[in-house]
């Protein structure tokens, strides 16, 4: 994984199962937007979709910026086959897009991710090329943002777009909740939280 300034997860281990709308056959097919500011879980959440992936034996692929990640021990003490999972590092948000449209291609892959912080941004032709890649091959590919929720969505093809938010439960958990800003498919008529154990130096 080589050494760089990690961005440590907000949760070590899953304890919930995860909602039937937060799964990899839900979001199979389908342009994902997860937006939060700071510590809000949104690596947590999307951890908990690759765990959900690769319990069902897909593939999955996680591209990042160069510069930050996430923290490898904690995601492999909550579960994830690190050897199992391709990790993509990009210089920018265009070439992650570029590798996403690569990945996508295949057809290899159950789940991808994009971590596309603050200033990311997906231009709608290849939103268009994207969500046709998604739907051919039964792919999720998720992206992950850094905004407000009052912010706008990356764009108009985001199939389901959730906002996370975390807080502080008891006996050292955390709860990592979503709250559904646009689903295409269901409406925004559902929400999800997972409670988590907090990595060494978090509880």
């Amino acid at each position: 994984m080589g050494i760089m300034p990690w961005a440590a997860p907000e949760a070590l281990e899953w304890v919930a199962r995860p909602s039937e709308h937060w799964i990899l056959p839900a979001l199979a097919g389908r342009l994902v937007e997860v937006s939060g500011m700071g510590a809000a879980g949104s690596l947590t959440l999307a951890f908990g979709l690759v765990l959900d992936a690769q319990r069902r034996g897909e593939p999955v692929a996680w591209v990042t910026p160069a510069a930050s990640s996430f923290y490898p021990p904690d995601a492999a003490d909550g579960g994830i086959d690190l050897d199992a999972l391709v990790v993509i590092r990009v210089p920018d948000p265009r070439a992650g897009a570029r590798a996403v449209d690569r990945l996508a291609r295949s057809g290899a892959f159950g789940l991808i991710v994009l971590d596309l912080g603050e200033a990311g941004a997906l231009p709608t032709p290849l939103q268009a090329r994207l969500l046709g890649l998604a739907q051919r091959h039964s792919t999720a590919i998720v992206c992950l943002t850094a905004k407000r929720d009052m912010a706008p969505s990356l764009g108009s093809l985001i199939s389901l777009r959730v906002h996370t938010r975390r807080t502080r439960g008891t006996d050292e958990r955390f709860r990592c909740a979503l709250t559904v800003l646009k689903d295409k498919r269901r409406g925004p008529t559902w929400a999800h939280a997972e409670a988590c154990r907090g990595p060494a130096g978090l509880c």
